[in-house]
């Protein structure tokens, strides 16, 4: 079993969020999570080859299977082209839910190209966002928003830089809230200057497993203002990371660097 380390978004060669790479492995699907638990990333995506002859992405947090992770997206394209570099396209299909995922790269990265995905319909209680985050409502910007490219998002947006990095959420009480609703966590961000966003993600249990970088998010937001942005994220983690989100009527690129890294 062939595994490779790639650290993606990263804005230098050591920085990143860092995902495993697995080509055709043998393990069956039970197995799956348990190999990605004991990996040194915080995320693992299984490339395997279906019977209609697709590239298969199958992906894997530490704590659950997920139908959708860009940063481990970009990593199995990495791998894909640094194999093929005189090609500069290609496609892979989610495992979960059969999304279709169109790859190019160029001067700025690999990007991901996606579509607005249907996301659940309930109506969002800014009293109940606010607690969950333990912050005052006042502390956020307007009412949180529902997107998605794949995996929806709750993105929250709160009203100042400082605010963004006091957050210390109730994670547990996210990830009931986000089982309860099917949404894949809260996303909270604010606006740096026009078009520059900062943001942090909130789908886990522990917080020492915070995303340096969460390209579902940064193509969730883009998607939610209708417009170009860039996203940077990880820095308090000691990550920094710099998320490319291309918008474009309804559909967005998504991406960034990726560079390989020792396993």
């Amino acid at each position: 079993m062939k595994t490779h380390r790639v650290l993606c978004f990263g804005r230098n060669d050591e920085s990143g969020n860092a995902a495993i790479v697995v080509d055709e492995s043998a393990l069956a699907r039970s197995e799956r999570l348990a190999f990605a638990q004991r990996q040194d990333a915080s995320a693992t995506v299984f490339v395997d080859t279906n019977a209609a002859g697709d590239r298969e992405l199958d992906y894997y947090y530490p704590y659950a299977r997920s139908p959708l992770c860009l940063h481990a997206t970009l990593a199995a394209s990495a791998v894909f082209f640094e194999r093929s570099p005189d090609i500069g396209r290609t496609q892979f299909v989610t495992s979960m839910h059969r999304q279709l995922l169109e790859i190019a790269r160029d001067d700025d990265g690999i990007f991901v190209g996606v579509s607005a995905q249907t996301c659940p319909t309930f109506a969002v209680d800014i009293a109940e966002t606010a607690e969950l985050l333990r912050v005052e409502p006042a502390a956020l910007a307007g009412v949180p928003r529902l997107a998605s490219i794949g995996s929806a998002k709750l993105l929250v947006e709160v009203a100042a830089p400082s605010v963004l990095a006091a957050l210390t959420p109730d994670l547990a009480g996210i990830a009931n809230w986000s089982r309860t609703h099917g949404i894949s966590g809260m996303y909270a961000y604010c606006r740096l200057r026009d078009g520059v966003y900062e943001g942090r993600n909130f789908n886990h249990l522990d917080p020492r497993l915070e995303d340096a970088a969460t390209g579902v998010a940064a193509g969730a937001l883009a998607l939610s203002l209708e417009r170009s942005i860039t996203l940077l994220q990880g820095d308090a983690l000691g990550k920094p990371c710099t998320v490319l989100a291309r918008y474009n009527d309804g559909a967005v690129q998504v991406g960034g660097r990726a560079v390989r890294s020792a396993v």
